[in-house]
Order: structure tokens, then C-alpha cells, then sequence
């Protein structure tokens, strides 16, 4: 699997879980590709001591204290380990009851960042949730890693909420600039959507070339055999976008993420981060 174009879904010991694994199985079969699980165990420093607790100690006394120390932190890691195989088996056969063919399951020690961008050379897709372990704690309506992993990948990102169900309408929040263009010719050839209704729409501050652009990426759609409904609707653009998915009972938000500079974001807000708090349904990143 490893040069293959798979579905990489991200997992962590939350409830989350459950539908981040759900997300990636309906993709893995629309795009028939591979799926992976993996689990990421982050090294803390109650996981792996290097305190030298000997003090003024005598000699024998601070290697036997070490070696104590060492057995500790060795049973701590095998402990870890063990409780996320059974976790990773447990989700493995929630994705073979979804129909997944043979669904590959890993952890890995390290950085979360570091190691999903280590992954994405084979990548085809990502899947993670928008919240994981510690926003069930904090009650964060978005998980603190997700603009640092967005803004880290170069591969579609398909963010996923508190629920999965299986999309019947999807909708491209569209600006008529090059990332969102990319989206359309993205969606237009993959088989992720292929037979789903696409409901373009276009908010925001207009632009004199708005209906043009518009116009182009309907017809891109619909030369690919798609059920395209285009709307230009002027107004706030998370207001706009959350009002249509709850009237249109949209199920998947298509929409590129991050275009500014994370200076920008830090000072004027992020409109990504404010559409996914906005649009509560499965969102998919483009960069």
C-alpha cells in the first residue's frame, strides 16, 4: 500500500473516530481505493521520563532507580501500544462491515503534522475529524490541529463532523478564483461524486466577472454528467452558505481552504475557519 494513491484516515481515541472511519469507507469504495487507519501516539514526557531521580545517591542505588525508571516507561509504551492496536482492530472491522476490502491498520510514534506530511506522497485522500481527544474535554466546536494540518498538506482534506451519513447532495461554495476553479475540474472527474446532485454558489462580495465564472463552472459540471444547480447569492458568505445547506439539506460542503497567510488569519479572522464552525456537515479541503 505504500505507493499507492490511498485513503489515509487519521484516527485518534475519541468517539470520533467512529465517523471519521465511516467517511473514509464510503470514500475508499466510490474511489476504490485502498484504506488505511492510522493511529498517531504522540511521545509525552509521562510516556517517556529522562528525569535522573538519583539525586546524592549511592552508586548501585541510582542504576537500580534507572532501571526501574526505564522498566516503567517500557511498560507505559507496550500498554499504549496495546490499547490502540485493540482500538485499531475494533475500527478495522467497522470498515470491513461497510463493505472495505482488506483495510490496513498502523501506528506510528511521532508528530502528527510531521508524520501526515511524510504520508502524502501517497495519499490520495485524507480523512480526519474536525475535533478529536481533546476537543471532547474542551468542548472546542474545532480541533486546534486542524488549520496547522490543512495549511501542512498538499492532498484534499475531508474534514468530518460529529455524524456521518452517506451524501445525497453536495454543494461547492465557489468564488470564481483559481483554488475553487481547481474544485470544480476536481469534482467534475472523480468518481467520489459521480451520480450526486452539485449545487453551486457564489456569495460574497460580487465580481464583475461573477456570472461568467459562474456560468463556466456550471457547464464544466454539467459536461461531466452532473445535476449542477448554480446560485449567486449575494449577501454574508457564512451566513449565505450556512442558510442554503440547512434549506437544501446539502450533505457534503466542497470549498478551498486557507488562501490567506496565516498572519492574515491571526489579525482579520479566517473565512475557512469560520464556514467550517458555520456549515456543520462533512467538508472537503482543497488547497
Amino acid at each position: 500500500m505504500q505507493n499507492e494513491q490511498k485513503i489515509l484516515a487519521c484516527v485518534d481515541q475519541s468517539h470520533f473516530a467512529g465517523f471519521v472511519t465511516d467517511t473514509a469507507a464510503w470514500a475508499a469504495r466510490r474511489l476504490d481505493a485502498p484504506l488505511q487507519l492510522m493511529h498517531i501516539i504522540k511521545r509525552q514526557p509521562e510516556l517517556v521520563s529522562t528525569h535522573d531521580h538519583s539525586g546524592a545517591i549511592g552508586v548501585n542505588a541510582q542504576q537500580t532507580l534507572l532501571k526501574d525508571l526505564s522498566d516503567q516507561d517500557a511498560a507505559r509504551s507496550k500498554q499504549v501500544r496495546e490499547q490502540g492496536r485493540l482500538f485499531l482492530n475494533q475500527l478495522r472491522e467497522r470498515a470491513l462491515g461497510q463493505g472495505v476490502t482488506a483495510p490496513d491498520v498502523r501506528q506510528r510514534y511521532g508528530d502528527l503534522e510531521e508524520t501526515l506530511v511524510e504520508q502524502q506522497a501517497g495519499v490520495r485522500l485524507f480523512v480526519l475529524g474536525r475535533r478529536g481527544e481533546s476537543a471532547e474535554t474542551t468542548h472546542r466546536d474545532l480541533g486546534r490541529n486542524v488549520e496547522r494540518l490543512v495549511r501542512a498538506l498538499n492532498r484534499p482534506i475531508l474534514a468530518v463532523t460529529d455524524d456521518f451519513r452517506e451524501p445525497q447532495r453536495v454543494m461547492i461554495a465557489f468564488d470564481g478564483g483559481a483554488m475553487t476553479r481547481r474544485g470544480v475540474e476536481m469534482v467534475a472527474r472523480s468518481p467520489l461524486f459521480r451520480g450526486l446532485p452539485v449545487h453551486l454558489v457564489m456569495s460574497g462580495q460580487p465580481r464583475r466577472d461573477g456570472a461568467k465564472q459562474l456560468d463556466w463552472a456550471r457547464t464544466t459540471l454539467e459536461n461531466a454528467d452532473l445535476e449542477t444547480t448554480a446560485s449567486n447569492i449575494p449577501g454574508d458568505t457564512e451566513q449565505v452558505i450556512a442558510r442554503y445547506v440547512k434549506e437544501h439539506a446539502i450533505d457534503m460542503l466542497v470549498m478551498g481552504a486557507y488562501g490567506h497567510s496565516p498572519l492574515r488569519s491571526l489579525f482579520f479572522g479566517s473565512k475557512t475557519t469560520d464556514l467550517l464552525r458555520a456549515a456543520t456537515i462533512p467538508t472537503l479541503l482543497l488547497r
